[in-house]
């Protein structure tokens, strides 16, 4: 970079004050105080952990696998249909949430109070509370990623919204727009790229989620593994991890493929 006289401009970095190393240092060292990290026991337990990994679960046992391709379907379609059903919800909760769609201000503040409810309980507690009144079974799974993602997606979807430039909308109400013109032609064209990256972020979530509530008894193939593990089926558990791990990897492969082309 070069100045109006040609002199070579170079960008100084961002300066760090020592006071705010020393308070972030602090706190490290508190926390571990206060939670009694013994670092000398873990650090000896892990050679005997790295053993005793090596020795039960290696090597994987895929001679079974076939039997969990269904279990392993449904984990994925756990995570389609909670993202599919959440987006769309999650879309009029983002129209309610928002400044520039709504204007009604106690609307906005009902609006924001239950989708923080939504948001802010883990989608692990929804399910404990969710087995309580549905038992165990796939409609426990399904409603727990479809509350914790809706609280999610309405308030990412809010501030998306929110950040917009309003140019366009005032060039629409320039020529007297309809408020429903305005948001069809000015606001959703803009933001069509950040709901597609934040619902294609919350699927890769909910396969992660959708793994964690098979193990709580929500269904899905995270039910095998929990089972394998009691049953000291070490073998199984391993290539049923793997899989998941594949699973995941090219669940990111594609949602990122596709957050590039809309970019």
């Amino acid at each position: 970079m070069r100045d109006s006289g040609g002199v070579k401009l170079t960008k100084t970095p961002p300066r760090v004050p020592a006071i705010s190393i020393a308070g972030t240092l602090a706190v490290l060292v508190a926390a571990f105080m206060f939670l009694e990290v013994d670092f000398v026991e873990l650090l000896s337990a892990f050679p005997a952990f790295i053993g005793f990994f090596a020795e039960r679960f290696m090597p994987p046992d895929f001679s079974g696998f076939g039997e969990y391709l269904p279990l392993l379907l449904e984990t994925v379609l756990f995570a389609v249909v909670a993202t599919y059903l959440s987006s769309v919800l999650a879309l009029v909760g983002g129209l309610l949430l928002s400044e520039r769609t709504n204007s009604i201000a106690w609307l906005r503040f009902v609006a924001k109070v239950a989708f923080s409810v939504l948001r802010n309980v883990p989608y692990l507690v929804w399910a404990v509370i969710l087995v309580y009144i549905f038992g165990i079974g796939n409609m426990v799974g399904l409603l727990a990623l479809i509350f914790a993602t809706l609280g999610l997606l309405s308030r990412s979807y809010a501030e998306s919204l929110n950040e917009i430039a309003g140019s366009k909308m005032e060039a629409l109400q320039a020529v007297g727009a309809s408020k429903a013109q305005i948001l069809v032609h000015g606001i959703l064209p803009e933001f069509v790229p950040a709901l597609v990256n934040w619902t294609l972020f919350s699927f890769e979530i909910n396969i992660r989620a959708s793994i964690i509530l098979g193990m709580v008894g929500a269904g899905g193939i995270g039910i095998m593994i929990q089972t394998n593990l009691r049953l000291f089926r070490y073998h199984s558990a391993l290539a049923l991890i793997l899989a998941l791990v594949a699973l995941v990897l090219l669940t990111e492969f594609v949602t990122n493929k596709l957050r590039g082309r809309v970019r």
